[in-house]
């Protein structure tokens, strides 16, 4: 259906000017690049830890160099900043944002309540989905296997799910080894017996000062963030082109790939396991791609291109010339960055460090909230408090639960394994398996959305996916020595998602299949067949058409409701972003005499949603809107099984500047519609109560009917809105398998009970609520 009329375009992105695109990637250094940055501090002494033995010649050393700057060459800067970034979901990236576009090009949503209307969305359009012909016949081919098969949909989502527990995984690890790494020069300036002693609860001291402080947020310290990176990049950059002139200028020779086939040849089976630690120098990589909506795809392919990757390249250089020239292998405590820091500006270097370890662990861990915010939104992580730390910058939020959780798991790595070598076997482990689930996701995207071939995909698989296996598999064999942390956490937090996914999914098909015939609400008449009362009943559900079998239970067991009927479901749809002017889709149940309607607030999975005054403000406003403009042409026919009911795209209040707008105080007690006919008198003038109006455009038709209903709405809003909530208990039928017993009874319904409510439904006053209980029997 055509919904030109119906659904405003989006506006036109305006270039950027060049002053701007600076300016985002000078901010961009102290946000995406701090963990990066950082890995100079233990990448050669986690490479030369135990796998390389000592030897007289600068083979190994050489090596190891062509090693870093091949990999940062290769990953980072060809894969990332030239091919990823492209692969944005309308300016937003990360795992869930490739999975996302996924969804979109082939209907494998995991969301459960998805409806052709929120393909009509701007932003799910934006990106270019093109017509079936313009398709390959394997592109084609492929899209239609992904659509028949449902258990290739789940390994797709189980896909998705392990990238992103890797990135959580990486929230834990990444602070302990950048911070103990920075906090171990001190072991140039003491002996190594009273180093043991102070190096981990030294780390330990500065994990916990860091953590402690997410929840004021990272703006008020987040102007010192690029300046401290900046600071850093310019000093590893200058001791690097120091040590290269003072020690070895023929440092350069090792750039050469030949290099990397001597080092295998001579170091064999130790040199293979050794790429576990060279792995780390592109820890934080992923972080360009996951933080692209923070900034631009350009703004972030100018720091990386001009200024992070070139410091990077003379730092380790750097090292590997003083390297070259001690032969200290045999040292390992003592291999590390400090070690080639001249004597005289140890200290400095160290408090710099520091500083900069803290900035790159503050990165991945409001990335790491960032993630759960997405996963939540998508139905796939249990409800938990999210709170917005700052109103003026985008997706700066602070999780309670997750915060403390990534804490005490921080703490407990950096006291258990108390090496950069063990930390770094699982790091390193999680860093390359998000990057092995990128480019699997990647490979789908070319062929699924790029529309290019499918031998173009299998190209780009096959070359990094080739790189990234042997560094995996050297990740792998040190399973016993730190490598099994970040796949017991992937464990368990797939565990936890997928759980709450599969009790979601089924609570939802309990929904659909029990949900209330049309004819049994006509057959209750205008009145349904009790006593109506004053005010708006608002009835949460998660269901898109239908009556849901909650309302049939309360009136069945109640003699009275209210006057104004509201089906509210609050939903994410697979897109960033959805438009105030595209927020709710709102229509009838039932006739116009019954006063019960349906609205449908569309939430994307990185939108923040508004405080419950503003959204109970917006939600009466669109209503009103759509009894106004209560037309055809601008419907959505949205066709059930059991009903047909036409949604009407509605925007929010401040979104419709031609909209009706309400007006609130509670000076008067009175009732009128501005512009469209005299007040009506009080009926109770001793009674001071809130005064509502509908200021209605004087262009507006309006006939008796409308005004009539617009009135009792307004009555309505005045005598106030009551919550009626489902609270369900969630069983697994009787005949069910033991694995779904134990996965629904014991599983989702311990998450469900110590997880949130509602978002909306979280500061509403208990006097305004009323839970039903409902047995789901999935």
């Amino acid at each position: 259906m055509d919904l030109e009329g119906a659904i405003p375009t989006s506006p036109i992105k305006k270039k950027e000017s060049w002053k701007t695109v600076l300016s985002l990637a000078y901010q961009s250094l102290g946000v995406v690049y701090g963990d990066l940055s950082t890995s100079p501090l233990y990448v050669y002494k986690s490479a030369f830890a135990e796998d390389i033995q000592h030897s007289d010649t600068n083979e190994e050393i050489f090596g190891v160099l062509s090693f870093v700057f091949w990999t940062l060459t290769l990953m980072p800067l060809l894969k990332y900043v030239f091919i990823v970034l492209k692969a944005d979901d309308n300016g937003e990236g990360g795992t869930f944002a490739l999975y996302s576009l996924l969804c979109r090009h082939a209907r494998v949503c995991s969301l459960p309540n998805c409806q052709l209307a929120d393909e009509e969305l701007s932003e799910y359009k934006k990106d270019g989905m093109a017509s079936n012909n313009n398709r390959s016949f394997w592109g084609s081919s492929l899209k239609s296997t992904l659509e028949k098969h449902k258990i290739l949909q789940r390994l797709l989502l189980v896909l998705a799910l392990i990238g992103t527990c890797m990135v959580i995984g990486d929230g834990v690890l990444t602070p302990a080894i950048s911070v103990f790494s920075a906090v171990s020069g001190l072991e140039l300036s003491m002996s190594k017996e009273q180093h043991r002693y102070v190096e981990v609860p030294a780390a330990c001291a500065i994990l916990i000062f860091l953590f402690a402080l997410q929840h004021y947020g990272t703006h008020r310290v987040g102007f010192l963030f690029a300046p401290v990176v900046i600071t850093w990049l310019l000093c590893i950059s200058a001791i690097g082109v120091y040590n290269i002139f003072y020690w070895n200028p023929k440092v350069y020779q090792a750039l050469s790939p030949f290099y990397m086939y001597k080092f295998l040849k001579k170091t064999q089976k130790g040199g293979w396991m050794s790429l576990g630690g060279i792995l780390l120098c592109i820890t934080g990589s992923e972080a360009m791609f996951a933080d692209l909506g923070h900034f631009s795809q350009l703004s972030i392919k100018i720091a990386f291109t001009f200024v992070v990757y070139p410091s990077l390249i003379l730092a380790y250089m750097g090292q590997a010339a003083y390297l070259s020239k001690h032969h200290i292998l045999e040292t390992d405590y003592r291999i590390g960055f400090y070690v080639s820091v001249p004597e005289k500006i140890r200290w400095p270097v160290l408090v710099i460090a520091i500083f900069a370890a803290v900035v790159g662990s503050q990165a991945i861990i409001t990335g790491t909230f960032s993630i759960i915010k997405q996963c939540s939104a998508l139905g796939c992580f249990p409800r938990v408090k999210i709170i917005h730390t700052s109103s003026k910058m985008h997706g700066q939020i602070y999780i309670p639960e997750i915060n403390w959780t990534l804490m005490l798991l921080c703490l407990a790595v950096t006291v258990g394994f108390r090496d950069t070598k063990r930390m770094g076997n699982a790091s390193g482990l999680a860093v390359i398996t998000v990057m092995l689930v990128t480019t699997c996701l990647m490979s789908l995207v070319i062929v699924l959305c790029w529309h290019k071939s499918v031998f173009l995909a299998i190209l780009f698989i096959f070359f990094f996916g080739s790189i990234e296996a042997l560094y995996f598999s050297a990740s792998l064999i040190k399973f016993l020595e730190g490598a099994w942390v970040p796949i017991a956490l992937a464990l368990i937090f797939s565990a936890i998602m997928y759980v709450w996914h599969y009790g979601t999914l089924k609570k939802y098909e309990f929904d659909v299949q029990n949900k209330v015939s049309i004819n049994w609400l006509l057959a209750l008449g205008p009145t349904l067949g009790i006593v109506r009362v004053r005010g708006i009943g608002l009835i949460h559900t998660e269901l898109v058409s239908g009556i849901p079998a909650i309302f049939s239970h309360f009136v069945t067991n109640l003699p009275a409701f209210h006057q104004v009927v509201v089906f509210l479901c609050i939903k994410s749809v697979p897109v960033p972003h959805v438009s105030p002017k595209e927020r709710f889709l709102v229509g009838r149940v039932g006739p116009k005499e019954y006063r019960l309607y349906r609205c449908i607030a569309r939430y994307g999975y990185r939108d923040v949603h508004k405080d419950d005054l503003e959204f109970e403000k917006d939600l009466i406003c669109s209503i009103a809107e759509f009894i106004r403009s209560e037309r055809p042409e601008c419907s959505i026919p949205i066709l059930d099984s059991e009903n047909d009911e036409r949604m009407t795209v509605i925007g929010t209040s401040s979104s419709n500047l031609e909209g009706i707008r309400m007006h609130e105080d509670g000076d008067v007690d009175s009732s009128e519609i501005v512009g469209t006919s005299e007040p009506r008198v009080a009926k109770s003038p001793e009674k001071v109560r809130k005064r509502v109006r509908f200021i209605v455009p004087e262009s507006s038709q309006i006939d008796n009917g409308m005004k009539e209903e617009l009135r009792e709405l307004m009555e309505a809003r005045e005598a106030g809105m009551a919550f009626i909530l489902g609270h369900s208990y969630v069983r697994a039928k009787k005949g069910s398998s033991l694995i779904k017993k134990i996965v629904i009874n014991l599983g989702y319904d311990f998450l469900r009970r110590n997880s949130r409510g509602p978002t909306y439904a979280l500061s509403i006053a208990h006097a305004s609520t009323l839970e039903v209980g409902m047995v789901y029997q999935v």
